[in-house]
């Protein structure tokens, strides 16, 4: 049976702003497995909200979103970011914003090759993703920050709410010049702080979005490929969603593992896309 549309993704491709897509995909995983089940789980749980959302004072509907539906269930990794590169790349040029729903983190660099190399990309992420390969997969989800460095520039790419490393990523990002934002940091100074110091940082006006959904603390999205603790709360990811509305040319979704909860991370999820495409509807009215 084929999955739902995202609620509200009613749009005909040639009106719509946005282009949601999903990307069923988990082939790195190296700890729970299980994400290439969230398309669907997310699209699902997109049901249970109000077209009109409280918060905002505006309806859903009012921005024009169309949901290509999946891509086709890839083997290897290299066969899947040529994939979604080249699905991407044609949404951006035909001038919408694509929201991509994961699958694991391997899609963001993927999805990322299909813009030109003039954005900024920040991330939410409880790791730095910056290995050169991991388990002998240059494109592994733990390399997402690393591949999408070697499209943008290593100065164009800011994680916030890292709370974890390897030695040898620490070596590299000293070395390299990686910028991050630790969640100690966040729950220091605040999100306001967090997301000022990356703009600065990667210094474009043009940002995508990256959302690995371990960043957020296990208590509130227990669902997650490899979930750590101490992490940012719901709130937090929605303030960085609104700060960066008016900066976003894309964004995806990732690490959600549907079986690890009884639904709560891929509502999370699915709210977390709707504040998104709100951002963007509010910041071009």
């Amino acid at each position: 049976m084929a999955a739902p549309h995202f609620a509200d993704a009613v749009a005909k491709y040639d009106a719509a702003r946005i282009a949601l897509f999903g990307v069923p995909y988990d082939h790195t995983c190296s700890f729970r497995g299980g994400s290439r089940f969230a398309p669907r789980a997310i699209r699902e749980a997109s049901y249970n909200f109000e077209t009109y959302m409280m918060d905002h004072q505006r309806d859903l509907l009012d921005v024009p979103v169309a949901d290509l539906g999946d891509t086709p269930a890839y083997g290897p990794t290299v066969d899947m970011v040529a994939g979604v590169t080249q699905r991407a790349s044609d949404i951006v040029r035909a001038g919408k914003i694509p929201i991509v729903i994961g699958g694991e983190h391997s899609l963001a660099p993927a999805v990322v090759r299909g813009f030109a190399k003039d954005i900024g990309v920040l991330g939410i992420d409880a790791h730095l993703d910056f290995r050169d390969s991991y388990l002998n997969d240059s494109w592994s989800h733990a390399c997402s920050a690393r591949r999408i460095a070697d499209h943008v520039g290593v100065e164009h790419v800011v994680y916030l709410g890292v709370r974890s490393y390897s030695r040898e990523e620490r070596e590299d990002l000293e070395r390299l010049g990686l910028t991050y934002v630790s969640v100690y940091d966040i729950h220091d100074r605040g999100m306001t702080a967090g997301a000022e110091r990356a703009l600065k940082a990667v210094s474009r006006d043009k940002i995508y979005l990256t959302i690995d959904m371990d960043g957020v603390d296990p208590a509130y999205a227990p669902a997650v490929g490899n979930p750590e603790p101490f992490g940012l709360s719901p709130f937090q990811v929605k303030e960085l969603i609104g700060t960066l509305g008016p900066h976003l040319v894309g964004m995806d979704l990732n690490e959600v593992s549907p079986a690890w909860d009884f639904g709560q991370t891929a509502l999370l999820g699915a709210r977390l896309i709707r504040e998104a495409i709100m951002a963007i509807g509010e910041a071009r009215a």
